[in-house]
């Protein structure tokens, strides 16, 4: 991302919205939080998709922050509709204002806000927070990874421990040569958070399935990547962001060693 200068003297666009980032999704979390297991107006927008008057919230409060601070940056956001005007941006948020939505109203910890800043298709600022379990995600591209504050780094090595795996069971089941039974690690409903548990050694890989969203995935994307990880579609082609078609196939994040295993199997092995 271009160093270029903001307002204040010795001030960088880039640590600029590094702050306001931060900020605001500190921010949104805890509006979020706030509404957590009460009594929420809901409908289904689509085939299944949930949605609230949380989700509505959280993304309101964060599109009046960040684009009140950036108003020549793009926005593409699960809960807003969809402006063209974004492709023309060379910054563009990315958000998801409740990622794990059905597992937030279902009273389930496991939802978390995500949002990045992305640049020319790739992201270079990230945040995702966790308010539930305080967890709070932070890269910033060449700047590495933290978790409340603390550097993190996915875990080395290459072998699959598959209770240390998260994703479908189909996908996840194509790993295993041995024949044996396998146990999976417990669902993680979020996909942001099961990607970023990567990112801290939580998990040594995890997968998304097929037509997950840029809201998603960016956020998490430049988490895993700053923490010496990788994530990529199973051939090892990076993510593009910011385009016009915004889904995705089948995806995996891992350690760097154990992502090279993964992709490598799945070349040699590619899905039907």
């Amino acid at each position: 991302m271009a160093d270029v200068e903001a307002n204040a003297p010795g001030e960088t666009i880039l640590t600029r919205d590094a702050a306001l980032l931060q900020d605001t999704v500190r921010e949104a979390g805890a509006l979020a939080h706030s509404m957590f297991r009460t009594e929420l107006k809901k409908w289904t927008k689509g085939a299944s998709s949930p949605v609230s008057e949380a989700d509505i919230a959280v993304n309101d409060l964060l599109e009046t922050r960040l684009r009140s601070a950036t108003p020549d940056y793009g926005w593409l956001s699960e809960e807003s509709a969809d402006d063209a005007a974004r492709l023309s941006r060379r910054l563009t948020w990315i958000v998801d204002p409740i990622d794990g939505t059905r597992n937030y109203l279902n009273g389930h910890d496991d939802w978390c806000v995500s949002v990045a800043l992305v640049e020319d298709a790739a992201p270079v600022l990230a945040a995702v927070f966790a308010p539930t379990t305080d967890e709070f995600f932070f890269a910033a591209r060449g700047q590495g990874t933290t978790l409340n504050g603390a550097a993190v780094q996915a875990s080395p090595g290459s072998v699959l421990d598959f209770s240390r795996v998260a994703g479908p069971k189909p996908m996840v089941e194509r790993l295993n040569s041995s024949g044996r039974e396998i146990k999976l690690h417990p669902r993680i409903g979020s996909l942001a958070l099961r990607l970023c548990r990567v990112a801290h050694g939580a998990l040594d890989a995890a997968f998304a399935g097929g037509n997950s969203h840029d809201w998603d995935l960016a956020a998490a994307d430049l988490i895993v990547q700053e923490a010496d990880g990788r994530m990529s579609d199973l051939s090892g082609e990076p993510i593009l962001y910011n385009r016009r078609e915004v889904a995705h196939g089948v995806l995996v994040a891992a350690g760097r060693d154990r992502h090279a295993g993964i992709v490598a199997h799945f070349r040699n092995r590619p899905l039907a």
